[in-house]
């Protein structure tokens, strides 16, 4: 018997999709019949083929529509829309709590989203470049006494000897960083940069927006960056124009690349030139050349892929030491990869124990916490009104809601707040970000053409209205309805105790960051305080960077001087604010054998003391009534403390195979860091290698009219290059600057920490008014002052301040101590400190709660009663 025919499968699927659920049963049923008509009369085969033609044409408006029901069933849509819906609704009627909730978590996003800027581009430091992972500088630790120190800086022999001999290296570059000033025609402009090995622009990836780098055969060319080539040339093309270096020597210009980004280490890095060119120029790198023990210059290298640091770091640490002649400081050369630059600075005996990267997690702690802190206000609030809607809860149980439906409603209303709060606080960061980036002193931007930034908002939003909902929603939505809607529901004693631990907590945190903010500007405030041992009030430096201002020693001082606008002028070589370097090749009477102390060298010319007004202890300054001062010696307390000289004057140092008698012991001078302690020092005098014009201005004159005869005296000597000068006072400011920076941060971070707890605190004192208003209006009527009725309503926030300061003051004390160690010049942790965080923690707070307190207190019992 043959089979019935079935119409084809995938039109039926498609129609029972697509059709109506009223129309559905009535059109298949048609089909099939016609379908069955045709197979017998026409063939199965174009009967199928009709039945396809038939169930297409049905792909109409009028039979897809579906028909409303009488009694509709709610789809996840509706749902959603009716729990974002009754969440406005809420939002509206409570509109100051709303606001409260709202606003403290846009400051707290505002917060950990700037804070989250800092850290990013902290950690993108330098990560623009292609080679990122596998680019290294050379450093090297020196052994002077029982401990290693590093230092960046080696000698120009070491960079042949990576390339000839190691093939783990793929290009090895020179460099030496120099202020220069760039001239071409009329225009001069002083502008750092540095002359680098053709190695160098393949090294890093230099983004070249014109011409061509420079060859190995080129000496007389130059790299500008794009800012430098508009200001020099304006619009016009600079390729293949000259520009003149330090009024020495002309280079063409060659190409124009774009300026390094500002999170990078070669930010100040405004031009590239040959290293040929440097040599050409520069008599020191003509005599170091193959001297190892002249270390003056920085060492780049790219490594070959699958290179690793370490590995190459142990090949190359003994190159020094195994050649002949070892120095006594016992150099070992390393690898210092490039994502360790920035964050990874600071070593311990040789062995690297982190830097800046503790500043980039504690931010990002504080950020984390700043939000928590909105987070727990959100909570406070939410469970705090919980009796208001109790009853709420109760009627949507007794009508079939169930558990899961009042959890959605409660993370509705958080998720709806958080995106709320996600949108101001873009509004907050607009707002703030100049104001930020100019405290940090960094060129931060939303970053809002990166995918990855608004992934990460959104999903931050979430995760912010889930953590902040979560705590009210499980609570709210366990309430029982029976005894919500008998009015026998109460919040047991212990519902409290969670809102009173995290009130307690947003105490500790703002105690803590109280007590570190004021420690973080005593150290600083300490270290400015430190006697620098000579005087920085009008005291200027002229770098002495064109051959134009060399030897004129008398003439240029007596000019200076004529002027009325100067008191003394001498020369030295490098900034007093700067220690240049050392030596090792020092002895005197009774040194230790075997040890090898650094010793730091300063060059200088007569009238040095006076212009720098160093402090002199004992003996005498340098003098031309004396002609045995050439080779004279002045050591600093440092020195005489490392020689263990009791009666130093007259003393007889070997340095260098010369002898000098030393006629002067002076304060120490803070030329380094001024956390650290005072290197040991020598001075001798030297006209020849000085690089620097320093000069103290006549205090009677006004300072811009000081500096303008100032100017007029150099424009005469120098007329090739501007008058550049800087003062010392803000030179040495700028020792400061990273720690003022760290400074700043944390005290904005704190007091938005601190306002944060305390528009969560108003809220919830605001709420606990209400809540006692009853109370409050019986105890008035039983004769209870204002006084008394601040008190009850303050005592629980005091009480929790108490319990806060307990918590956070030893915590805030070890951080602060482990801190603190970093700097072996350092204030002390004083109990006085801590005494005021926690006075002006408490006058905050009553602040914050008095003025509800006070509002409650003054309310007409009579009107209170009434209402209740």
């Amino acid at each position: 018997m043959k089979p019935t025919p079935k119409p084809p499968s995938w039109p039926d699927r498609l129609l029972t999709w697509l059709i109506a659920p009223h129309l559905r049963e009535e059109v298949l049923g048609d089909l099939h019949e016609r379908f069955h008509r045709r197979a017998e009369r026409l063939g199965e085969t174009q009967a199928r083929r009709r039945y396809w033609r038939e169930v297409l044409a049905y792909v109409r408006p009028a039979f897809i529509k579906r028909k409303r029901s009488q009694y509709p069933q709610p789809t996840h849509t509706d749902m959603l829309q009716n729990y974002f819906k009754v969440a406005f609704r809420n939002l509206v009627k409570n509109r100051v709590y709303s606001f409260i909730n709202i606003f403290g978590l846009a400051s707290g996003m505002a917060v950990a989203m700037l804070i989250g800027l800092w850290v990013y581009d902290e950690l993108s430091y330098d990560k623009h470049h292609k080679n990122y992972d596998r680019i290294a500088m050379l450093w090297q630790f020196v052994s002077f006494g029982p401990e290693k120190a590093p230092y960046d800086v080696l000698p120009i022999p070491l960079a042949g000897e990576l390339r000839s001999k190691y093939p783990d290296f793929e290009s090895v570059s020179l460099s030496v960083f120099r202020k220069v000033i760039l001239a071409s025609g009329d225009q001069k402009f002083a502008k750092t940069g540095s002359y680098v090995e053709p190695d160098f622009t393949g090294i890093f990836s230099l983004n070249l927006l014109a011409g061509s780098r420079f060859g190995a055969d080129d000496v007389n060319a130059i790299l500008l960056s794009q800012s430098v080539a508009e200001t020099i040339f304006g619009s016009a093309n600079p390729i293949n124009k000259l520009v003149k270096l330090d009024n020495k020597q002309s280079a063409k210009v060659v190409g124009v690349y774009d300026d390094f980004p500002s999170n990078s280490a070669f930010k100040d890095v405004l031009f590239l030139a040959p290293w040929k060119l440097f040599v050409a120029l520069d008599e020191g790198a003509k005599r170091d050349l193959n001297e190892w023990d002249s270390n003056s210059y920085q060492i780049y290298a790219q490594l070959k892929p699958g290179a690793d640091f370490d590995a190459v770091s142990a090949k190359i640490k003994d190159i020094r030491v195994k050649r002949d002649n070892p120095p006594g400081y016992k150099p070992e050369f390393f690898l210092h990869p490039m994502s360790k630059w920035h964050l990874y600075r600071d070593f311990k005996n040789g062995v690297n124990t982190g830097g800046i990267i503790v500043y980039v997690w504690l931010f990002g702690a504080i950020g984390i916490i700043v939000l928590l802190l909105a987070c727990i206000n959100f909570m406070n609030l939410s469970t705090a009104r919980s009796e208001k809607r109790a009853k709420e809860v109760g009627i949507r149980k007794a009508i079939g809601s169930v558990r899961s439906q009042l959890i959605y409603q409660f993370f509705s209303e958080s998720l709806l707040m958080a995106l709320l709060a996600f949108g101001l606080a873009f509004v907050f960061v607009q707002l703030a970000l100049p104001f930020f980036n100019q405290v940090s002193e960094k060129k931060m931007t939303i970053l809002w053409a990166n995918p990855w930034f608004w992934l990460a908002g959104l999903g931050f939003s979430v995760f912010t209205g889930l953590i902040a909902g979560s705590y009210p929603a499980l609570y709210l939505s366990s309430f029982q309805p029976v005894k919500v809607l008998k009015g026998a529901f109460r919040a047991d004693r212990f519902a409290t105790i969670p809102r009173k631990v995290l009130v307690a907590f947003q105490f500790t945190v703002s105690v803590t960051l109280m007590i570190g903010t004021i420690i973080v500007f005593r150290q600083i405030e300490h270290a400015k305080n430190r006697s620098v041992g000579y005087n920085r009030n009008g005291l200027i430096e002229v770098s002495m960077n064109t051959p134009d201002l060399y030897g004129h020693y008398r003439t240029l001082r007596d000019d200076l001087q004529k002027t009325g606008a100067v008191e003394e002028m001498s020369e030295s070589f490098g900034s007093v604010t700067v220690q240049y370097g050392g030596t090792t090749d020092f002895s005197w009477k009774g040194k230790a054998a075997g040890t090898t102390p650094l010793v730091m060298s300063n060059f200088v010319t007569h009238d040095y003391g006076k212009t720098v007004g160093w402090k002199v202890k004992a003996g005498r300054d340098f003098s031309r009534d004396f002609s045995t001062d050439s080779s004279a010696m002045i050591l600093n307390e440092a020195a005489v403390k490392l020689m263990n000289l009791k009666q130093p004057l007259g003393e007889i140092v070997r340095r260098s195979g010369r002898e000098f008698k030393v006629i002067g012991v002076i304060r120490d001078m803070v030329k380094e860091d001024p956390f650290k302690p005072v290197n040991p020092s020598f001075f001798v005098l030297n006209y020849k290698d000085v690089n620097v014009i320093n000069i103290k201005l006549a205090p009677q004159l006004p300072t811009s009219e000081a500096l303008a005869k100032v100017e007029e005296v150099f424009r005469t000597y120098n007329p090739a290059a501007p008058f550049d000068y800087k003062f010392v006072d803000e030179a040495y400011a700028l020792k400061f600057g990273y720690e003022e920076r760290i400074g700043k941060l944390a005290g904005v971070f704190a007091v938005l920490a601190v306002l944060i707890s305390c528009l969560g605190l108003f809220g919830l004192a605001s709420f606990m008014a209400e809540q006692r208003t009853k109370e409050i209006g019986i105890r008035k009527v039983l004769g209870a002052s204002v006084l008394t009725i601040w008190g009850l309503l303050s005592k629980e926030f005091v009480v929790l301040l108490v319990i806060a300061f307990c918590l956070g003051a030893p915590v805030a004390y070890y951080v602060l101590s482990d801190w603190l160690q970093n700097y072996e010049y350092r204030t002390e942790l004083s109990w006085w400190i801590f005494a005021a965080s926690g006075v002006g923690a408490l006058v905050v707070t009553l602040l914050t709660v008095s003025f509800q307190s006070i509002k409650a207190a003054l309310v007409n019992p009579v009107k209170s009663l009434r209402s209740e």
